[in-house]
């Protein structure tokens, strides 16, 4: 899953143990986050969303693979 953490998290001017630190989580949580390495739990997820005040689908991007699609 693709996601905005890193471009919203340096628009606000932080780094990443900065955040981590405000969402309560370790840097290197957030680092596998941006690297779309971990997805985070949906409640991490709307934690992240409220803390940038966004919604969710404006940080992370689904894309579904051609095994989901419909046929």
């Amino acid at each position: 899953m693709k996601n905005n953490v890193e471009a919203f998290r340096k628009e606000m001017g932080l780094n990443q143990e900065e955040f981590a630190k405000a969402i309560r989580v370790s840097r290197q949580t957030v680092s596998s986050i941006e690297t779309g390495k971990y997805n985070p739990s949906l409640e991490l997820a709307f934690a992240i969303a409220d803390f940038f005040q966004k919604r969710i689908e404006e940080i992370f991007i689904y894309e579904r693979g051609s095994d989901h699609e419909k046929k």
